[in-house]
């Protein structure tokens, strides 16, 4: 139970939450999102994500939690950011009229290896630390340290927060229980983690045999991490909502023929990987080491969401020979633009990632140089098949009203093209 006070607190954000979601434009934007990962002709769609909440939250009164209870915390924590995106960055964000609980609480044994590092701390208040990892796999032998994880549920606990939940929100807002709408892994990040940067990428070139064996053991524990999920049933579809590449995607393409809700398949659902480390490497050996391990995972999916921070204008070709159901492509803030949409050439949506360097700046941040970011894009693109994700923001330094510049900037420049 809990108080009174924290009680009324959630109930009346959730009801702001509500009538939000119940405004017309929650359908036309959904509508354009189809649109947009149909591969049909509709405006560049915008969103963004990996706020520094951190930050926001403790210099926005808008955010500041009135809640004492943990529980209750939490869940109006999830109402502010809503509410906050909402009034100050809404871009092409959707506000669904439900609150989510998951179906079963999820546990599950870890790969073997632990992380460790040494953070470098950073000075002057603003931004995200430096980590400096101690390889735990160096050789063969300790590829034999890799275990495949054994996913068990908490299906009580699970009732538990359902129950709870429910009779804060009740005549409000409907709870629904909830599996995983997307499946996504990034292997090559844990591999970094485990093995050095460094080292890494050396042993690319010097240990390939090696490399191999390392990348086969660690995709064959994520394969089998997916068959015990489909086994256990911890997937959901709910009515084309996906969270993928960061933005909100949806499509009228899912789910396929024979689609039983209460048995979501794996190729009813969107899948994604990455390769980061692999922005230093070629396309040939991004093929080898990477796509080849890579589309056993993603090839089981019914559309996928590839790369990450990598740019991969010069990598398109060979991540869509071995992916045939690609439909999404990230374009880092590092790719070449007209290559990277050339290469494309109209078979995917563009992800493009601006740079969110300009967010950070001591001083004045720069406007215009955003809006050139953007138009120079669109200018390329003409605006066809193009999503804009704006992610990886650390700090904003203590200026949230930049996010908000920034998405009234790119808005004014996107609707040109409706």
């Amino acid at each position: 139970m809990i108080s009174v006070k924290d009680r009324e607190i959630l109930r009346t954000l959730a009801k702001e939450v509500v009538e939000i979601a119940s405004l017309d434009i929650q359908k036309e934007t959904i509508k354009k999102w189809k649109m947009l990962n149909d591969m049909k002709e509709v405006r560049p769609m915008v969103y963004i994500f990996e706020i520094p909440w951190w930050e926001i939250g403790r210099i926005d009164e808008e955010m500041f939690l009135q809640t004492e209870d943990e529980k209750a915390r939490k869940m109006e924590e999830e109402f502010r950011r809503t509410l906050y995106l909402w009034k100050h960055v809404p871009m092409d964000m959707v506000v669904e009229p439900y609150y989510t609980v998951p179906k079963c609480i999820i546990h599950n044994s870890n790969f073997g290896p632990e992380v460790e590092r040494d953070i470098v701390p950073f000075d002057g208040g603003v931004g995200v630390p430096s980590s400096h990892y101690i390889p735990q796999i160096r050789d063969e032998a300790d590829i034999e340290k890799i275990k495949t994880p054994q996913i068990w549920c908490d299906y009580e606990e699970a009732e538990k927060k359902y129950e709870w939940t429910s009779e804060i929100l009740n005549g409000i807002m409907p709870v629904k229980r909830q599996g995983h709408q997307a499946f996504a892994f990034a292997p090559w990040d844990i591999l970094v983690r485990w093995c050095g940067p460094e080292q890494l990428l050396l042993d690319l070139a010097l240990r390939p045999a090696y490399i191999h064996k390392l990348i086969d053991r660690l995709v064959s524990a994520y394969c089998d991490i997916l068959d015990q999920m489909v086994k256990l049933n911890l997937f959901s579809y709910d009515e084309g909502y996906y969270t993928v590449g960061g933005g909100l995607s949806f499509t009228d393409e899912l789910p396929q023929q024979d689609f039983n809700p209460d048995s979501v398949r794996l190729c009813d659902l969107w899948g994604r990987a990455m390769a980061q480390i692999f922005s230093e490497v070629s396309p040939a050996m991004h093929e080898e080491f990477a796509i080849q391990y890579e589309k056993r995972y993603l090839n089981r999916a019914g559309l996928v969401y590839y790369g990450c921070c990598e740019p991969l204008h010069n990598k398109v070709d060979i991540v869509a020979k071995h992916i045939p159901k690609l439909r999404k492509i990230s374009m880092s803030p590092w790719v070449d633009i007209k290559k990277g949409y050339e290469a494309t050439d109209g078979r995917f949506v563009f992800s493009f990632k601006p740079n969110p360097a300009f967010l950070a700046t001591k001083g004045k941040w720069d406007r215009d140089s955003a809006k050139r970011q953007i138009q120079e894009l669109l200018d390329i693109t003409k605006g066809k098949n193009v999503e804009i994700i704006l992610k990886d923001i650390s700090t904003v330094y203590h200026e949230p009203k930049r996010l908000w510049e920034w998405a009234e900037t790119v808005m004014e420049i996107v609707k040109q093209y409706e």
